[in-house]
């Protein structure tokens, strides 16, 4: 077994992979073990790593430093593309507040870690492992050591720092996480269970799904009117699909140019409140069910998967393209949408159609249809996309007041272009696709290679730094960034804008980007419902760690 002993010499990189790979291997099997049905997860490869970096031989730096951003990257990237289409969405309506409450605490908490290592004399480097270790933000801790690395006479010591802290504060963040939200819980009596039926009630009344309504035609104002131009005049949400004359026996499909008469039946489909504006404009709903009217009319849903179709709107395809027949709905995810002129397809969305055989044939030759291209990756775009991440992530941007540009860093220009590329679905004429489980396997694996090399970066002077008076400083310092900002703000949100427990334990989880902190508040809720707060927040709040991480290093390293 010499020759397996003896790698560090003889073959660093073999070694150092090795051991990365034992690291995760056991970090993750930590990371299952729970209590009280909380868990460390991913995280557990950081202690794995912590641990095997204490007790190993010397490993290469280089390949460490290497593997370690190379998991960032791919981590954030994939948090990205999940997160992109549901973004800009959050920054409207209500989520403009949510996430300007997870602005403060971001804010506030650089605010306090900075104040913090300034009265407790910490090396400024540590100050920034205690902001993303308090936190719990990975991106964060990152961005902070690529910045500390690129300013003049920072030695390999004190490069170091930043993973220490962070290490030491992080696990005992989670707890005051939790501890917050069951805090805030008691002091406000706030009863979780009855919040979340109530917040669900109200969810089921502002979301109409589309539904169907057969309408008589009797109103002589629009006799001779188009169909296609009925949603128009009934607010733009409706869409007709059928037509069944007066005279006839038969219904027929509702192609562009055919046009009502007083009498026909026709079938509708949309939202009920945009419905019952067709039906006023029309004439009167009748029990009649078009759906099972004689006639060669069908219907078929039908994948987008064809790249020439990406892109276009529902108005672009239009019966003429698609051989006659009409898309009254889109679903896309678990979301299902009223095909209304503007909207426009993504891969993968199931596109419902009505026709004749014929037409729905020749358009899913169009659309594509292709089960099996739903299961593959398209690597070329990601790969395209990491490259523009970098380019963004390294341009400097001279900020006034700063003696150093900013630079978003990896972590942040990846994230960034990551969320464009997954709310556009394409880089130029490249399609990007990622089946769901491909999505988590990539993130679940940057992630383990980071913490894995942090850990192991750590480790020699990791257990000489928690049980030293500086390292119980970091600590002491870890609980106020992460409980001070978490109740100042969380009881400004309960006590003024009388937000429940599940809207605002959702808010502090995202805040703090902490799947375990949100794997708890959804067990006391016993709903999904924080989730919700936590995805609309996230994406802004780990944008602006990062930001402020590397604002944090120019300015107290700098």
């Amino acid at each position: 077994m010499n020759w397996l002993l003896d790698l560090y010499p003889s073959n660093p990189t073999a070694q150092a992979i090795g051991l990365i790979s034992i690291v995760c291997m056991a970090g993750m099997l930590l990371g299952t073990v729970k209590v009280r049905g909380i868990g460390l997860g991913t995280a557990g490869v950081l202690f794995a790593g912590i641990l095997a970096g204490a007790i190993s031989s010397p490993i290469d730096a280089r390949t460490l430093d290497f593997v370690k951003e190379l998991g960032l990257v791919i981590f954030v990237f994939t948090i990205g593309l999940q997160l992109g289409p549901g973004f800009f969405a959050s920054l409207r309506g209500t989520g403009v507040y949510l996430n300007a409450l997870a602005a403060a605490i971001v804010v506030l908490g650089a605010l306090l870690a900075a104040a913090l290592g300034t009265v407790l004399g910490f090396d400024p480097a540590s100050t920034l492992g205690v902001f993303s270790g308090a936190t719990t933000n990975t991106p964060s801790l990152g961005a902070a050591q690529q910045t500390l690395s690129g300013l003049p006479g920072v030695t390999a010591e004190r490069a170091a720092l930043p993973a220490l802290a962070y290490a030491v504060t992080y696990p005992v963040a989670i707890a005051v996480m939790i501890a917050t939200m069951l805090l805030l819980k008691r002091f406000f009596g706030l009863e979780p269970r009855c919040d979340v039926q109530r917040l669900e009630a109200e969810q089921r009344r502002s979301v109409e799904p589309p539904e169907r309504r057969t309408i008589v035609v009797e109103n002589a104002g629009v006799e001779g009117v188009p169909v296609e131009a009925v949603g128009g005049l009934a607010g733009g949400g409706v869409v007709i699909s059928r037509v069944k004359r007066a005279s006839e026996a038969q219904s027929r499909v509702a192609a562009d140019g055919l046009v009502l008469r007083r009498g026909d039946l026709v079938l509708a489909v949309g939202t009920a409140s945009d419905l019952d504006r067709c039906e006023q404009l029309l004439g009167r709903a009748s029990a009649e069910d078009l759906m099972q009217a004689p006639g060669p009319v069908t219907y078929r849903h039908i994948l987008v998967t064809r790249r020439d179709v990406l892109g276009k709107t529902v108005g672009e395809l239009g019966p003429r393209h698609l051989h006659g027949v009409v898309v009254t709905r889109i679903t896309r995810a678990d979301l299902e949408m009223t095909a209304v002129p503007d909207l426009r397809l993504q891969f993968g969305d199931v596109v419902h159609v009505v026709g004749e055989q014929e037409g729905i044939r020749k358009s899913v030759e169009i659309l594509g249809n292709s089960i099996g291209a739903l299961n593959e990756t398209h690597f070329v775009p990601v790969f395209a996309g990491i490259v523009l991440g970098i380019a963004l992530g390294t341009l400097p941007i001279p900020i006034p007041g700063l003696p150093q540009p900013l630079r978003l860093g990896l972590a942040g220009g990846s994230l960034i272009v990551a969320i464009l590329v997954g709310r556009l679905g394409r880089i130029g004429p490249l399609v990007l696709h990622a089946p769901q489980s491909a999505s988590v396997a990539f993130r679940e694996f940057g992630i383990a290679l980071f913490f894995a090399c942090v850990g192991l970066l750590a480790g020699p002077r990791f257990f000489h730094e928690v049980l030293s008076e500086r390292g119980l400083l970091w600590l002491a310092a870890g609980v106020c960034v992460t409980a001070v900002p978490l109740l100042a703000v969380g009881a400004v949100a309960i006590a003024v804008r009388k937000l429940d427990f599940a809207t605002v334990s959702g808010l502090l989880a995202g805040s703090m980007t902490d799947p375990p902190a949100l794997a708890f508040a959804t067990g006391v809720c016993a709903s999904d419902a924080p989730m919700t707060t936590y995805a609309a927040v996230y994406p802004l709040t780990t944008l602006l760690r990062i930001l402020a991480a590397q604002v944090l290093a120019i300015t107290v390293c700098g």
